[in-house]
């Protein structure tokens, strides 16, 4: 047997067979009324070739019925660190907007993983939401393409790239590590670290923190990489870490607040003081960010801005309209506090 005698059909090959997109599949399926009679009649066709199993959607398609309530009413939502308190609340923000419409989140975390990545997307064909949401951007093209081929509205969020898969609540990553090195050469500070992931958005915040530095001469003296959802337990090791350099860094730029709040508690612990004996900074502004003593200085991230922003763009997609913007652009910025 052959892997494509293996796999269900999918909505992309209804949509290669009948000529059509697979947003139009997919709205054809859901709002059969919003399509022409003689798409639907190839889209028919196709399913029955293909034996696509859309459920109670095809009933309503031979009919020309309205929308049933066999309709999705799912919208999946896939956090990169589930612990971080930024990505729950922009979930719940998101969910704010959703449910009120009849809409409810399901949440998993793809832990900046491109294997857990791509088995949660592939496990969309049989889920079959109603839109996509990722507290990210989705880098591997295949699993772009899979998320094309659902055929529903896609929202990613956290960054800023020009080629979105869909649609897009973003900011600026390299502006945010650029406002770090900024302040930190402003401050005087002349051994810096950075210290978060490698990979993905971490490489925006590393590149935009050297710009920073070098409009004051500077550049790293260490680079201290820490992958996966990094949280309070990493930020102490990672401190721990920089303590043992023979030339300790005076000041470190932590690539979340987990990360900088682990580091600050592994730094009173040993009885050193931040930001005498080395200053520390973050980026998102959780709200523990504010509370702690002394208050963090971070890149402020609006989560409940960018939920809502989001939540508000997918609800217009659904409804079967277009949003005003597909790409929405946030606001930044750095907040200093005596951290730093």
């Amino acid at each position: 047997m052959t892997e494509s005698e293996k796999r269900p059909p999918r909505i992309d090959e209804v949509a290669r067979i009948a000529g059509v997109s697979p947003i139009t599949v997919s709205r054809a399926l859901r709002q059969p009324e919003k399509v022409a009679e003689e798409k639907r009649r190839r889209i028919q066709a196709a399913i029955e070739q293909t034996g696509y199993e859309p459920n109670q959607d095809a009933i309503r398609l031979r009919s020309g019925g309205r929308p049933a309530a066999a309709a999705s009413t799912l919208v999946t939502a896939f956090v990169s660190n589930i612990a971080n308190p930024q990505f729950s609340r922009a979930v719940r923000a998101c969910a704010e907007v959703l449910e009120p419409a009849g809409y409810r989140l399901m949440v998993g975390e793809t832990a900046y993983s491109y294997a857990r990545e791509t088995a949660l997307i592939q496990s969309l064909r049989d889920l079959r939401p109603a839109a996509v949401l990722f507290t990210g951007v989705i880098e591997l093209e295949e699993n772009r393409e899979a998320l094309r081929a659902l055929g529903v509205p896609v929202m990613e969020t956290w960054a800023y790239p020009q080629d979105p898969i869909d649609m897009l609540v973003g900011f600026s990553n390299f502006d945010g590590g650029r406002l770090v090195g900024e302040h930190f050469g402003e401050r005087g500070y002349r051994r810096v670290a950075y210290v978060g992931r490698g990979g993905g958005r971490g490489v925006l915040r590393l590149q935009g923190f050297k710009e920073g530095l070098a409009k004051h001469g500077l550049r790293p003296a260490l680079e201290l990489p820490v992958e996966g959802p990094a949280g309070l337990a990493e930020g102490r090791k990672a401190m721990a870490a920089l303590l043992e350099q023979d030339d300790a860094p005076d000041a470190a730029f932590f690539g979340n607040d987990l990360l900088a709040i682990g580091a600050m508690v592994e730094a009173r612990r040993r009885g050193l003081a931040v930001p005498g004996d080395l200053a520390v900074a973050g980026f998102g502004d959780i709200e523990l960010a504010e509370a702690l003593e002394p208050g963090l200085t971070t890149v402020r991230i609006d989560s409940d801005d960018i939920g809502r922003r989001a939540g508000q763009m997918l609800l217009t997609r659904l409804g079967g309209g277009t949003p005003e913007r597909g790409i929405e652009l946030v606001d930044l910025s750095l907040v200093v506090r005596a951290s730093a």
